[in-house]
C-alpha cells in the first residue's frame, strides 16, 4: 500500500511539474549561455611534482612523517604534471602574500577570460547588464565587481553582485542569481566570472588535513555570458532546464567537513575532515530527489518510487545505490562532475553507475587543470565540446559541492553541435592518456617503506 502510495505521488508531481512548465510563462524565464571562457595560465606558472616537491620543502615547520604525506597524497592524488600554481607561490611569497599578489591573481583570469569572451561573442562590455563575481576566499574594498566595472567602463545601471565564501559550487549559486534577475530584466545579457584566490590562502602549517587543500588546488577560472532574448536563441550554445540548490549546512558534520580556520600555530588554511565525503553524499541525495522528477520521464520516476521504498525497508547505506535501478541516461546524455578529487568523482560514479566514458571529461580535468574550484565545471564541459560529444538537443547533467555543506546541480540542453576546442586545443590530442599514473610514482615509492624511517628531512634530495 505505501509503495502504490508512492508511486501515485510521483505520478501527481511529474503531471503537476509538466503543466506548470506548459502554463506559467518559461518562454519569459529562458536562461540562454551565448559563450563561456575558461582561463590558461603562463608556461612559467605550471608546477609539476618534482617542483611541488621544491615547493614542498620550503615548508620547515614540516617534519618526516608530514613530507612523507605530503608526497604520497601528490603521486596518487590524479593531478598530472602540468597544471598552473599561483604567482606568488612559484616566486616563493607563500608566507607572506600581498594584497597586489591577489588583485593580479584576480586580475589575470578576470580580464584573459573577459577580453577573450567580448571579443568571441561580438557583445560590448557596455551591452551588459548583471554581472556576478564568485571569489569565495578574497573579498576586497571596492568589490571585484567594481574592479571589473571599472576596466571595462560598464554603464552606471548594472546591476552588480560580488559572491564570497560559496566555496567550489559557486557558478551554480552565481548563474541562478542570474536566473532569478532575468524575471526581472527583459532581454539582458548577464555575465559570470567565476575563480578563486589561492596564493593569499596557500597552507603554511603542518596539519594533514589542512594540508590536502595545497595538494589539490590549482589556478582557473572562467567567465560566461547569459542572455534571456529569445531573439539570440540561435546564437546560444545552452539552454538551462533546471537548476536545484541543496544546503546542508543545518548539519554539524556537514559544516564542519570542509571549513576555514586557523591551526594550533595561527596558520589559516582549510581543513578537509573525513565527514566530507559523507556530507556531499548526504546532500547529493537530497538535491536529487528534488531534481530527478524535473528530468527523468515518468516511467523512470515509477522505478525510483520502487527504489526508494526498498531502500527506506532495508536501511540501505546512504552513499551506495543512488542510482540503483535508475536509467538516468532517459534524462540526461553526458554528466558534468566537478573535478574536486579523484574521491568525489569515484563517488559520483558508483553512486550513479556511471561508465568511465561518463567520468572521462571530470577526471581528465582533474589530470590537466587539477581542482580549480568554482571554475572546474567549464573545464570540464570544455573538455565535452572539445572532444565533439556535445550535440543539438543533448542533455548535460551538471552536478557540483561545495563547503557549507552544499550541492547545487543543474541540467543544460544543447542548442547546436559544438566542437570548438577552446582552453584544451594544445593538448587534446594527448587526452586520455594510456595511464593516470605520476611518472614520480616509481621515483618516490621509497616514501613508503618504512625502514627508511630514520632518515632526516636534511638527508634527502628530491631533485
Amino acid at each position: 500500500m505505501e509503495l502504490f502510495i508512492a508511486i501515485y505521488i510521483v505520478f501527481l508531481f511529474y503531471v503537476f511539474i509538466r503543466l506548470c512548465k506548459r502554463f506559467l510563462g518559461q518562454k519569459n524565464n529562458c536562461c540562454y549561455m551565448l559563450n563561456y571562457e575558461c582561463y590558461k595560465a603562463t608556461n612559467d606558472r605550471k608546477v609539476d611534482t618534482e617542483s611541488s616537491c621544491r615547493i614542498v620543502l620550503r615548508n620547515k615547520n614540516l617534519g618526516w612523517d608530514e613530507y612523507k604525506f605530503l608526497l604520497k597524497t601528490m603521486v596518487s592524488s590524479g593531478i598530472g604534471e602540468e597544471t598552473y600554481c599561483p604567482k606568488n607561490v612559484i616566486m616563493g611569497r607563500e608566507e607572506n602574500p600581498s594584497l597586489i599578489d591577489s588583485l593580479e591573481e584576480m586580475d589575470d583570469v578576470f580580464f584573459d577570460t573577459l577580453d577573450n569572451l567580448f571579443a568571441k561573442s561580438g557583445i560590448s562590455p557596455q551591452e551588459i547588464d548583471i554581472l556576478v563575481v564568485n571569489v569565495s576566499l578574497l573579498s576586497p574594498v571596492p568589490s571585484l565587481t567594481a574592479r571589473i566595472i571599472n576596466r571595462y567602463k560598464m554603464k552606471s545601471d548594472i546591476k552588480a553582485f560580488n559572491l564570497s565564501g560559496m566555496g567550489c559550487s559557486a557558478s551554480l549559486i552565481a548563474i541562478d542569481l542570474v536566473r532569478q534577475q532575468f524575471k526581472i530584466h527583459k532581454e539582458a545579457f548577464a555575465i559570470v566570472v567565476s575563480t578563486e584566490s589561492f596564493g593569499a590562502n596557500w597552507y603554511c602549517g603542518k596539519d594533514k588535513s589542512m594540508m590536502l587543500s595545497n595538494c589539490l588546488f590549482r589556478s582557473g577560472g572562467c567567465s560566461m555570458l547569459f542572455t534571456n532574448n529569445p531573439d539570440f536563441k540561435h546564437r546560444a550554445l545552452f539552454k538551462l532546464t533546471s537548476l536545484v540548490r541543496t544546503h546542508f549546512g543545518s548539519n554539524d558534520e556537514a559544516y564542519e567537513c570542509c571549513i576555514q580556520v586557523e591551526d594550533d600555530q595561527g596558520y589559516p588554511g582549510f581543513r578537509l575532515t573525513k565527514k566530507l565525503t559523507k556530507a556531499a553524499a548526504q546532500a547529493f541525495i537530497i538535491n536529487l530527489r528534488v531534481l530527478l522528477p524535473k528530468i527523468l520521464p515518468l516511467w523512470e520516476l515509477i522505478q525510483y518510487a520502487v527504489v526508494y521504498h526498498r531502500w527506506s525497508k532495508e536501511n540501505s547505506p546512504i552513499l551506495e545505490g543512488v542510482g540503483e535501478g535508475l536509467n538516468l541516461k532517459s534524462g540526461v546524455d553526458h554528466f558534468c562532475i566537478h573535478p574536486g578529487g579523484r574521491a568525489v568523482i569515484d563517488g559520483v560514479g558508483k553512486s550513479l553507475g556511471l561508465t568511465e566514458y561518463d567520468l572521462e571529461p571530470a577526471r581528465m580535468t582533474l589530470h590537466r587543470f587539477g581542482n580549480t574550484s568554482a571554475g572546474g565545471l567549464w573545464y570540464v564541459l570544455g573538455y565535452m565540446e572539445a572532444k565533439k560529444r556535445l550535440k543539438k538537443g543533448d542533455r548535460v547533467f551538471m552536478i557540483s559541492f561545495g563547503a557549507g555543506f552544499k550541492c547545487n546541480n543543474c541540467v543544460w540542453q544543447v542548442m547546436r553541435d559544438l566542437e570548438d576546442a577552446n582552453v584544451w586545443k594544445d593538448c587534446m590530442d594527448k587526452y586520455p592518456p594510456k595511464t593516470l599514473t605520476n611518472p614520480f610514482t616509481e621515483k618516490y615509492g621509497w616514501i613508503n617503506d618504512e625502514r627508511l624511517s630514520f632518515l632526516r628531512i636534511e638527508d634527502i634530495d628530491f631533485s
